[in-house]
């Protein structure tokens, strides 16, 4: 349960973490040589350094989402009971692990063009980053300042989508998502015009009645109509300050509240984390459940350099800022 958003002006990229359980997130920054292990592809003596949420296994970081130096952003989202990889036992060489995919694809192209033309080569293989190791089943959004896509491994092969709504959920297909906006299109952010019986004498006795029929619940195409529409109305300023804090709102519109979405296993789901990547700045900008407090963590040319990781432990307790006074008058 997550949903992904993006803009192209401002180049703007993030996410809601949706989980039960934390899966051990830190914020990192991959440097340009650092040695990522590849099952079936060499591992390359320099790549473009990345940064993003991720638990690192062994060494190495298991991205949900990521954006490198040049701007190119990629997340991975679930896909239950749709995503389908090729079988471990069938693996060629050039096959690429779920896991593998956003270091692969954000460590070689600069560009969403190239991603699209490297994504046309792949086959995605059930290959575990150890054995008895879990894969999750996942689709992906990738974004630059040019547009966005969706990749999709189903059964009958690998999809890549053009996404022009700039937003993904987890199931139905994205084909199936966007089908569905259709039956949206008489909602508005304006009050409305009576349509329904014009001899009446009907008004609008509060405002945002013009948008009554946007869903509101948690699923995941509620998100997606949700996000859509708030993105399409959406305001900014042209402050960057300004316009990371309204992609927050955005994605606080469709944050889970932990107890009002559990699981068949009775576990609460709730977002453990949300994030903004501004793509101008290369920075990553980041809230947690119970820190409403935006952290920020930017991409410099020193931390591209080298071979290792940085890590950084994400802001995770309530922090409260005490209210200022205004002089005392008489």
């Amino acid at each position: 349960m997550c949903t992904s958003l993006t803009f192209t002006n401002p180049a703007l990229y993030g996410r809601n973490l949706d989980l039960e359980t934390p899966f051990g997130q830190t914020l990192v920054i991959a440097k340009r040589s650092y040695p990522f292990p590849f099952h079936c592809r060499k591992t390359p003596q320099e790549g473009y350094a990345m940064m993003g949420m991720a638990r690192v296994e062994g060494g190495v970081p298991l991205f949900a989402e990521a954006m490198n130096e040049k701007g190119l952003y990629m997340a991975g989202l679930n896909f239950p009971g749709n995503a389908h990889y090729f079988p471990d036992g069938a693996r060629r060489e050039g096959d690429v692990a779920p896991y593998e995919l956003i270091p692969l694809v954000l460590g070689a192209c600069q560009t969403l063009s190239q991603a699209r033309a490297l994504l046309s080569t792949l086959r995605v293989t059930a290959m575990p980053l150890a054995p008895g190791y879990p894969l999750a089943p996942l689709h992906w959004h990738l974004a630059d300042a040019t547009g966005s896509v969706t990749l999709e491994p189903m059964e009958d092969g690998l999809h890549l989508y053009e996404n022009p709504a700039g937003v993904l959920t987890n199931n139905p297909p994205f084909p199936f998502q966007m089908m569905n906006l259709n039956n949206y299109q008489a909602l508005s952010p304006r009050q409305p015009e009576n349509r329904f019986a014009p001899r009446l004498d009907l008004a609008p006795y509060g405002q945002g009645m013009g948008g009554i029929g946007l869903p509101g619940d948690a699923s995941p195409m509620s998100r997606f109509v949700r996000t859509v529409f708030l993105k399409e109305h959406s305001e900014f300023t042209g402050d960057g300050d300004k316009d990371v804090v309204q992609f927050f709102r955005i994605l606080d519109a469709v944050a889970m509240v932990a107890g009002s979405v559990v699981t068949p296993e009775g576990h609460s789901d709730k977002t453990l984390y949300t994030c903004c990547m501004d793509a101008a700045r290369r920075t990553c900008y980041y809230k947690t459940y119970f820190s409403s407090r935006i952290c920020a963590l930017t991409l410099t040319e020193e931390a591209c350099r080298g071979s290792g990781l940085l890590i950084y432990p994400l802001e995770e307790s309530p922090v409260f800022c005490p209210a200022k006074r205004q002089e005392e008058q008489a």
